[in-house]
């Protein structure tokens, strides 16, 4: 609703929508949810879907202010879908503002938490835990979905922006 009164107060920048795609389609694959043993529920695949975003959004601050459209259009896309699939499960505008400021406030923390574990300033393991897991995991699950969010990671360090610009992950 805003968008359309404060359009261009931010960058038209079509790569939001498409690389938002590249995640959720990324987010779908079954090892998340068979071999990570995330609970394939609302949250466990919101967990999912803003791990993979808070990596990319890490990956993108790496190319610093050039990097800046992108990582907003990526940002505004992520909170229309999370308000279009929130009114859909039936969420008033009451409720709705503060449900989506609450996931978008995870998806802060998640980008913080992965910043310092991509940096190397805290542990990959427990980053892992801490952003896909609500609950105690398995140290197999553990493994599977940290060795999985660092190969994914791995990958984005080979990504240029213009990959990001276009809408994709590499």
């Amino acid at each position: 609703m805003l968008g359309s009164l404060f359009r261009r107060l931010t960058a038209e920048n079509a790569a939001g929508p498409a690389l938002f795609e590249a995640i959720t389609a990324l987010t779908r694959q079954p090892h998340w949810y068979v071999e990570g043993q995330v609970p394939d529920t609302l949250d466990g695949r919101f967990a999912v879907l803003s791990t993979v975003t808070a990596l990319v959004l890490a990956r993108i601050e790496q190319f610093g202010d050039e990097g800046n459209p992108v990582s907003v259009s990526l940002t505004e896309r992520f909170i229309e879908v999370m308000e279009a699939e929130h009114r859909e499960l039936g969420l008033g505008d009451p409720t709705l503002g503060k449900t989506v400021r609450k996931l978008v406030g995870s998806l802060g923390r998640r980008t913080a938490l992965w910043r310092d574990a991509t940096a190397g300033s805290s542990d990959w393991d427990e980053a892992t835990r801490s952003s896909l897991y609500k609950d105690e995991a398995s140290p197999d699950a553990i493994r599977h979905s940290a060795a999985a969010l660092r190969t994914f990671w791995n990958g984005l360090q080979q990504a240029k922006l213009k990959a990001f610009e276009e809408g994709r992950l590499q």
